[in-house]
């Protein structure tokens, strides 16, 4: 069996890592390890969408931001869908293999569906094929891989200044904490996530400020006594 080529189509070295195979059966260095429910704040995500500018290449990672943020899309699930997957007049979002091979439908907001609909207007003038996909050379059309994806938001968050972690399952976060507090029940917040138990969707919404709990239940309203307490013998 040959060695793998080391230099690129324009004679220049290759680094070993960059070869096909070269990574297999080692275990990412991140495997295993957990984050904090730290989701970035509107604000932020909106400096990244900015810092994206203009262009097609921005409209594809502003719209893909759009999916995650405003649809609490996983990463892998969002980079399946196609076109088709779209029904922008329900304003709804099929996801046709979610976690553990199930399918759902989710709902995404207006705002969400001016940034997509920008990025459809170049994605209906490339071959046909995933919705997030290459956009120039051999492979233009094919899936836009994931870890590609991240690297995008994490030069994006970096430029922008944001200094915590700007990663997609963080805007899945986020988004589920912006229901929790416009007041959408639990169970919906699960079916919009697609998770099986209602404990994993609580472990999502840990990201709300400590501040926020004891501001909250500090400012409740005192008890109410009934007008026939203690009227009785």
């Amino acid at each position: 069996m040959s060695e793998p080529k080391l230099v690129d189509v324009t004679g220049r070295m290759r680094s070993p890592a960059a070869t096909p195979g070269h990574w297999a059966g080692c275990a990412p260095p991140n495997k295993g390890q957990r984050y904090p429910a730290d989701p970035p704040t509107v604000e932020e995500i909106i400096l990244v969408m900015r810092q994206a500018g203009p262009g097609r290449y921005a409209d594809r990672t502003r719209a893909l931001i759009a999916i995650l943020w405003r649809a609490g899309l996983r990463i892998s699930e969002a980079l399946a869908l196609t076109e088709t997957d779209l029904d922008q007049k329900t304003g709804s979002v099929l996801v046709r293999v979610g976690k553990g091979g199930k399918r759902r439908t989710v709902g995404m907001d207006d705002w969400a569906w001016d940034h997509v609909a920008r990025w459809t207007e170049h994605r209906i003038e490339l071959p046909i094929g995933p919705l997030f996909c290459i956009l120039a050379g051999p492979t233009r059309g094919r899936a836009w891989s994931a870890t590609a994806a991240r690297g995008e938001l994490r030069r994006l968050a970096t430029q922008a200044g944001v200094r915590r972690r700007f990663a997609p399952h963080q805007l899945r976060h986020a988004h589920a904490i912006e229901m929790a507090h416009e007041g959408i029940p639990l169970p919906i917040i699960q079916r919009q996530l697609g998770h099986a138990h209602l404990g994993i969707t609580s472990i999502y919404l840990q990201g709300i400020d400590t501040r926020e709990i004891v501001d909250t239940v500090h400012h409740r309203r005192p008890p109410v006594i009934p007008a026939s307490a203690g009227l009785r013998p």
